[in-house]
């Protein structure tokens, strides 16, 4: 707004009051008015100086008027910053406007891949590998003639395999939510330990798992699966749960009798006996290859069970787990695990040397005297004071397992 007072012209923004203008008009504009007026005629004089007086007066009012319009408009300014200050402040904490990112679909799938990922590594797939080379090789024993080999026979090795990766799935993660801690040190890449996976989230997928395997072999209405999963559970549970008279991992023997009973005993007889009585309907059974099963599994996981604590001295003595490799010390307790593996190949090759069937003996006999000398010579290049080497070598030992369950079915 332009105010036009006389000769004088002040310049107001409603925007924002220039008070700098202002200031410099009304001075600058009085001092040329008495400079004029010195060199004015002494008869004009005063009639000059009453206009300048009288001009004075109206720019005194207007700047009276301006500065109480400046103070309002000021107030005005005032409380629009507090308000912007206010708006800035809310929109600074999460809204709903920030939450179409959230259901991004790149977003979502990077969850999702994030998460796939920590559940597998949950799982511990190279044992889940054993479990299902296990499950189909002791199928396969069942196997007389061709005709056996029926989509019924092979629905039925499928709904083994999923209620057997259920249930390891239960029994790997009830160890993990019982050593957070312990794997901190001794496997921090471990989903719970390293934060990946919530403990929550933990017993969420423990739980599922178990309810999902005993529902399932309910509904196949097989007796040897209810009763070999309720030993399967039982058996995890004890070894792991870290509660008076159980966590039986901390005491060597009783955790060998655990990881026999269920990778020995527990999956493969089950899985025998219901393809014979419940698929096959036989009344008669060939237990010659069930029992070289149940031998040379034993061993080989008295062995594994033994050679899994080897790397991981450091944690269990910070934590008062008196394991095996404690009590003899690494170098002990690595030869005496490579001795059960060899041993466990000598049956092997004893029962193939007297079976009666020479197929049998060429492929068994050969195929176990091979992976023999393949872990020996593996064995020899651990170094025993690198904690990656043993555990790439209890890892390998893994792998020799699932080999050998390819020569398994040939055992007659």
């Amino acid at each position: 707004m332009v105010l036009k007072v006389g000769s004088l012209m002040l310049k107001v923004s409603f925007n924002g009051v220039e008070s700098g203008n202002l200031w410099r008009n009304k001075h600058g504009a009085n001092k040329n008015i008495y400079c004029a007026s010195s060199y004015a005629p002494k008869a004009k004089a005063s009639q000059q100086k009453r206009k300048v007086q009288n001009k004075y007066n109206i720019l005194k009012f207007e700047e009276s008027s301006l500065n109480n319009h400046y103070k309002c408009v000021e107030g005005e300014s005032t409380y629009k910053k507090c308000n912007r200050k206010y708006i800035v402040k809310a929109s600074s904490e999460p809204s709903f406007e920030s939450e179409p990112n959230a259901c991004d679909p790149k977003t979502v799938l990077h969850s999702i891949k994030n998460f796939l990922v920590a559940f597998k590594t949950f799982s511990r797939p190279y044992s889940m590998v054993g479990l299902i080379s296990s499950t189909i090789a002791t199928s396969l024993l069942t196997v007389e003639k061709l005709s056996d080999m029926s989509p019924l026979f092979f629905t039925n090795v499928l709904k083994a395999l999923v209620l057997y990766l259920a249930m390891s799935i239960y029994v790997n993660g009830v160890n993990q939510l019982f050593d957070v801690e312990i794997d901190k040190i001794n496997k921090p890449y471990l989903p719970l330990a390293s934060g990946e996976l919530s403990y929550t989230t933990g017993v969420i997928i423990v739980a599922f798992c178990l309810i999902m395997s005993f529902w399932l072999a309910w509904n196949i209405g097989s007796w040897p699966f209810i009763w070999g999963l309720l030993a399967y559970s039982m058996v995890g549970s004890v070894y792991s749960v870290n509660v008076p008279l159980l966590r039986w991992k901390g005491h060597p023997v009783l955790a060998a009798m655990c990881i026999i009973s269920m990778s020995a005993l527990i999956i493969p007889i089950p899985t025998f006996l219901h393809l014979q009585t419940y698929v096959f309907k036989r009344t008669t059974i060939s237990w010659r290859p069930l029992i070289f099963v149940i031998a040379f599994t034993s061993l080989y996981f008295v062995g594994i069970s033994l050679c899994k604590d080897i790397p991981d001295i450091e944690g269990d003595k910070a934590f008062g787990v008196n394991s095996f490799s404690i009590r003899f010390g690494t170098k002990r307790a690595f030869w005496f695990c490579v001795t059960l593996f060899e041993t466990a190949f000598g049956i092997a090759m004893f029962t193939a040397a007297t079976s009666s069937y020479l197929w049998s003996k060429v492929i068994t006999g050969l195929g176990y005297a091979v992976l023999a000398s393949i872990l020996w010579y593996n064995a020899k290049s651990v170094d025993l004071g690198s904690k990656d080497s043993i555990q790439s070598f209890y890892v390998f030992t893994w792998k020799l397992l699932s080999a050998q369950y390819f020569l398994m079915p040939f055992v007659r």
